[in-house]
């Protein structure tokens, strides 16, 4: 069954790893790969990455996006949206803490950040905003 509007926010809102999907180019399938995200509902999809990776580059060419979250317990769920990059800014370390903070235990967090900021080369955020929702909860099958 088919998630409400809220529903489907609440849930994206979670701190679920995305499978972030973007085309690749002719003859060649999409770019997946997993990462974090952040969304609050009602707002943009957020999602950090380094500037010259492949990734980037492929979502700067296509210029939109696809995540999917999903889950098994306490039933099957998930939620796929799909949306144009609305905006790509250079990465502060507040939002590098923002993120890291979001799935990892509190006394992780310090040292992630202060590794990945110093080993991780220049990060980008990349806004997307979400236009196409696909979901369901199939329950317990």
């Amino acid at each position: 069954m088919a998630l409400t509007r809220a529903e489907r926010e609440q849930f994206l809102s979670e701190p679920h790893v995305a499978a972030l999907a973007v085309d690749a180019g002719a003859g060649r399938a999409p770019l997946t790969v997993p990462i974090w995200y952040q969304y609050e509902p009602g707002g943009d999809v957020w999602i950090m990455t380094e500037r010259d990776s492949r990734k980037n580059r492929l979502i700067q060419e296509a210029g939109r996006l696809s995540l999917m979250v999903d889950r098994l317990e306490p039933t099957i769920r998930y939620v796929s949206v799909e949306g144009p990059v609305v905006r790509t800014t250079p990465a502060t370390l507040d939002q590098l803490r923002e993120i890291s903070a979001r799935y990892l235990p509190a006394e992780k967090v310090d040292g992630y950040v202060d590794f990945a900021w110093k080993n991780h080369g220049e990060q980008v955020v990349l806004h997307m905003r979400p236009e196409r929702w696909v979901s369901s909860d199939l329950g317990q099958v």
